[in-house]
């Protein structure tokens, strides 16, 4: 059972996993595999089950009558995965703040970094160590 919701942990293919993120596109995988395995972690993905499909209703039809077309089928769901480390205790929001994860070049992983908002990541000065 989880801490709260930053601090998520299931099994991944057999193995405890510390839950990095949920649903996220094959190319997100492959950045988070590439940071965190550089990072000495050990990486688990799995594909995320597809989501749950409500029923159809049942159409009562009176005799006579002609049945309503069915519905259209629902657009196929897309390939999402589930992403965890075999370090159950690993905190996303911990390590990026704690500035714990650093990328191949050397740098301090930020959050816009660790979001893909930055190609790069750009060492900040934490705010309690700025004298100015």
């Amino acid at each position: 059972m989880a801490i709260n919701k930053n601090h998520e942990f299931e099994e991944l293919d057999g193995v405890k996993c510390g839950i990095v993120e949920k649903n996220v596109s094959p190319e997100r995988v492959a950045f988070l595999k590439k940071l965190l395995e550089y990072n000495k972690f050990t990486v688990v993905v799995v594909p995320s089950p597809p989501p749950k499909v409500a029923a159809v209703p049942v159409v009562k039809v009176a005799e006579g009558e002609e049945a309503p077309p069915p519905p259209p089928a629902p657009p196929p769901a897309p390939a999402t995965f589930t992403v965890g480390v075999t370090d159950y205790t690993f905190n996303t929001i911990n390590a990026i703040y704690g500035r714990l994860l650093k990328t191949p070049d050397g740098h301090i992983v930020t959050m816009a970094f660790w979001q893909q908002k930055e190609n790069v990541s750009h060492d900040e000065i934490p705010y309690y160590e700025d004298v100015n």
